[in-house]
């Protein structure tokens, strides 16, 4: 994970391409004419064997070796099996990127014992320091600086949008849609099968170093999840991001992986993982230009109800009827709107209700007046114009005038022009005037649809979560880590079913109660402390794993006894149970019985719940509609811990689960409080234990009575790699301090945001300002998100927080900084209470800080401190910072270094001034 070098890939002063020639078909001459048709203003070579004067006009040399200075980006359009020894070669000379168009079938074929050319490729890359994008990519095009380095065909203007994908021919495509639509692109470029430098390393390039407003990603697949959902976390919390993969179904997921247990089509946890990310996702090319042209042209919008203006009922119909089955609501407008548009008589169909029908023969200013009154409405989000044209109404006159009065309508407006001839110059008017337009109804509200989407994803990415304590405690955990390491000393992978109810009722998850016994005379004897009817089941290696029976879900039944009444039979159940194993499953040892209470009415529902291990994604929390009927109802969502409660109410609300409790429960919000808490403990059971595999609840019985895990299997696998950094709570600590207080150190939670705000509340404005270099008094829920909400992966904020005489919680100081993507720099920042100066929380914190970042091979720790903050100076000189006046800035610059660089590239980075 890295951006070293992608400048030279990004804005080279001078280029070499090798393998080129003025033949039709040479990939090297047609990267050489798009750059000097491109207007590239660096030095330019060639390189090809043949020994040609020139190519094009630009020099060339048999050899790279023989340029007369080293260039800052060599294309490579050489046949695939020179490639490894040329990289080697240039990485030798002194260039640092090389762009691989090379491409082939036997890329990835090893032969008398020698390693494939790809594996080749990255060994050269790795031992000469040289980066490497490709092979098989389109190239780079960044029009801003006059580089089109690819074999593109098309003249691409420049623009605010980066295209990012693994498709060149899809790339292709969009240039000529961006042509098409006149939208430009500030980077184009395609990485192929990348050896080195992959998407996210781009995006994070992209992402530090460009004005651009929005991303497009293009994925096949993700060799890396937590470095690809840091990078696009970032990105989405700055500007647009949009994503569109391939291989949505299993008939084209290419990737080989294994699939997730539990999850019959991985596709559903891109959809998570996008959502997390705060990424809108479109599901096809179409779906993708409209939604850029909406989200690039819209105001953001604050909910999902949408007005209809037409000049016809039946068009207004097509976009009611697609607008609800995504999902969207119709707006319901207030009585004021509705009088309005009564007394004006402007709505033919159903006077005063959404949609408004203006009729066929409705003239532009009529249009005009009934979208000012419509556009008015608190209960409109946005408004869809749907025009057909007729001999009355043309389409051009009437997007003429819309255009003209944009500035009195209040709401977001989306245009639909119906038809071809006429419509179309109506739809390039407002294309032109930045006013979204689409071809059909239907095509409008789903662009307005990923609108609603993208606030959604944003809210997620954003919110600041209630607090939730748990029950469990140091002790609870340390048990439970001694249970697994006991149970893979017995080179067991999965735990029994008595053993996962330990686990369970050590997180204080409710576990129904059970009896565990080995033979028919304990059975009886445990039926005696139980109250019948009984449910009894045999565990055997067979049934104790999770999702290991979903392609037979009938067979669970095999091994269950239900509605036992007497002790009796009890004891003949499990006789009959061990004959029915032997029989059918030979081989197989029984492990336990288990015996229950039977759980019957009491408006009792059956749901899933659990821990599942995506190949790409690691852990996944999964929930939804439980019992036998869990494969047919297909109702489970995953989400990608670690979750809060606010990601678990989300969750839980996309099931078929959440409308039947709305439905049916006598106090829903108490019910789905109870999952939302059970899913995000199920988080930071996957995050306390990275062996477990899987957890699997099913059937969890919900009722009046509350909450019970009635069957559950926990198995074992290594540890597990998540997508997300969870909450890293070994760097927790307690310290006392001068005046006696016990003080806890640790790092900050999204669930913090109360803290923050009563901490903000007690700082002085001197206080403020040292921190923030201005006035800032009340801060806004972006600003908590963005305080308390952070990324471990490459923030970190350190609290100093004790419980206060009332019993509650107070927070005394913070300290945190900010990791460039490379782990070169840090940026710190510090504020204490006023009233605690002096008790040495300002040093405990900066120690916590410096140690972590040093630890995590931090180079150097920098930050900005305002001239007359005396005592933040006299700490920083204090603990061995260098201080610096900052003539421009008027602050002085506090840095100290961590740790020594250990290549030329790292020094060369320090070296430069922090921008």
């Amino acid at each position: 994970m890295s951006t070293r070098f992608l400048r030279r890939f990004f804005a080279p002063a001078s280029i070499v391409v090798i393998g080129a020639s003025e033949k039709p078909a040479s990939v090297g001459g047609q990267v050489i004419r798009n750059l000097l048709d491109g207007g590239f203003r660096g030095k330019l070579w060639a390189v090809n064997p043949k020994g040609y004067d020139q190519v094009f006009g630009v020099p060339c040399f048999t050899n790279s070796s023989r340029l007369k200075e080293v260039p800052d980006l060599a294309v490579i359009c050489s046949p695939v099996k020179t490639v490894p020894k040329l990289l080697s070669s240039l990485g030798e000379q002194g260039v640092r990127a090389a762009l691989v168009l090379s491409g082939g079938s036997d890329l990835d074929v090893e032969g008398r014992g020698q390693a494939s050319i790809r594996s080749r490729m990255l060994s050269a890359a790795r031992a000469s320091g040289i980066r490497v994008l490709g092979p098989e990519c389109m190239g780079l095009i960044v029009p801003g600086h006059r580089l089109n380095a690819s074999y593109s065909s098309h003249t691409v203007p420049p623009g605010k949008v980066a295209y990012l994908g693994q498709s060149g021919m899809l790339a292709n495509a969009m240039i000529d849609w961006g042509a098409g639509r006149g939208i430009g692109f500030s980077h184009l470029l395609t990485v192929g099968d990348s050896v080195d430098v992959m998407l996210p390393d781009l995006i994070d390039y992209i992402n530090q170093n460009s004005p651009t407003q929005a991303i497009i990603l293009h994925l096949e697949n993700i060799p890396d999840s937590l470095h690809f959902m840091t990078a696009v976390r970032d990105a989405s919390r700055h500007r647009l991001v949009l994503a569109i993969k391939s291989g949505r179904t299993p008939a084209s997921d290419m990737s080989g992986l294994p699939p997730t247990p539990g999850i019959p089509n991985r596709d559903q946890v891109f959809d998570s993982a996008f959502a997390r990310a705060g990424v809108v996702r479109v599901n096809d090319s179409d779906e993708l230009y409209d939604a850029l042209e909406t989200l690039s042209r819209m105001k953001p919008v604050k909910g999902d109800r949408l007005a209809i203006v037409s000049n016809g009922l039946g068009p207004a119909m097509l976009a009611i009827d697609k607008l609800l089955s995504a999902g969207g609501q119709l707006a319901e407008f207030d009585d004021s709107t509705q009088h309005t548009l009564r007394h004006e008589h402007l709505d033919l169909s159903k006077p005063g209700e959404n949609p408004v029908d203006l009729g066929g023969n409705a003239s532009p200013e009529r249009f005009v007046k009934a979208l000012e009154i419509v556009a008015a409405d608190a209960n409109v989000d946005a408004v869809l114009v749907v025009h057909a044209p007729t001999r009355m109404a043309p389409s051009l006159d009437t997007a003429e005038a819309i255009i003209e009065h944009r500035r009195r309508f209040k709401s977001n407006l989306l245009t639909s022009w119906m038809g071809l001839e006429q419509a179309m110059p109506a739809r390039q008017l407002c294309h032109d005037a930045g006013i979204p337009t689409y071809l059909s109804p239907e095509k409008a509200v789903k662009a307005f649809m990923h609108m609603v989407d993208y606030q959604r994803v944003q809210s997620l990415l954003h919110q600041t979560p209630p607090s939730l304590p748990f029950i469990t405690t140091q002790e609870s955990r340390a048990e439970c880590h001694r249970l697994i390491e006991r149970v893979l000393g017995e080179e067991r992978e999965g735990l029994s079913h008595s053993e996962t109810a330990m686990v369970l009722a050590a997180y204080g998850l409710p576990v129904a109660e059970s009896r565990y016994v080995s033979t028919p005379d304990d059975a009886r004897e445990a039926a005696t402390t139980l109250q019948g009817p009984f449910a009894l089941k045999v565990v055997h290696e067979g049934n104790c794993r999770p999702f290991r029976y979903r392609r037979y879900p009938h067979k669970l039944a095999a091994g269950l006894l239900q509605d036992i009444v007497s002790p009796e039979d009890v004891a003949e159940g499990v006789r009959q149970l061990q004959a029915r194993v032997q029989e059918n499953l030979p081989g197989l040892a029984v492990h336990e019985f288990c015996l229950q209470p039977m759980k019957r009415g009491k408006h009792s529902m059956q749901l899933c719940a659990g821990i599942t291990r995506d190949p790409v994604f690691g852990p996944l929390i999964v929930f939804g509609i439980g019992g036998y009927k869990v494969n047919v109802l297909a109702d489970r969502q995953v989400a990608l811990p670690p979750l809060n409660m606010t990601l678990a109410a989300d969750m839980v609300d996309r099931t078929h689960a959440a409308r039947l409790i709305h439905e049916h429960s006598s106090d829903p919000e108490r019910d789905l409080g109870r999952l939302c808490q059970m899913l995000v403990t199920l988080s930071q059971i996957a995050t306390d234990l990275p062996r477990l595999r899987g957890l699997e609840i099913n059937p969890l019985v919900l009722n009046r009575d509350g909450m019970e895990a009635v069957d559950f299997a926990m198995d074992l696998g290594q540890p597990a790699r998540f997508a997300i950094m969870p909450y890293p709570e070994e760097l927790r600590e307690w310290v006392q301090l001068r005046n006696g207080w016990e003080v806890e150190i640790r790092p900050i939670r999204a669930e913090d945001a109360p803290l923050i705000t009563d901490f903000h509340r007690q700082l002085s404005e001197e206080s403020i300002r040292f921190r923030y270099f201005h006035h800032k008094m009340d801060l806004s829920q972006r600003d908590l998100s963005t305080l308390a909400h952070i990324n471990y992966d490459r923030q970190m904020a350190f609290i100093a927080e004790r419980c206060g005489q009332d019993g509650n919680k107070e927070m005394l100081g913070v300290v945190r900084v900010w990791n460039d993507p490379d782990n070169i720099r840090t940026e710190f920042s510090i504020i204490i209470r006023d009233d605690l100066q002096g008790l040495g929380i300002g040093r405990l914190l900066m120690n916590k800080m410096i140690s972590y970042c040093r630890g995590v091979g931090t180079l150097e720790m920098y930050g900005k401190i305002m001239i007359d903050n005396h005592p933040m100076r006299a700490l920083m000189k204090r603990l061995g910072f260098s201080q610096k006046f900052n003539m421009e800035e008027q602050v002085v610059d506090a840095s100290l270094r961590l740790n020594e660089p250990d290549s030329e590239w790292q020094r060369h980075r320090l070296e430069r001034p922090v921008e």
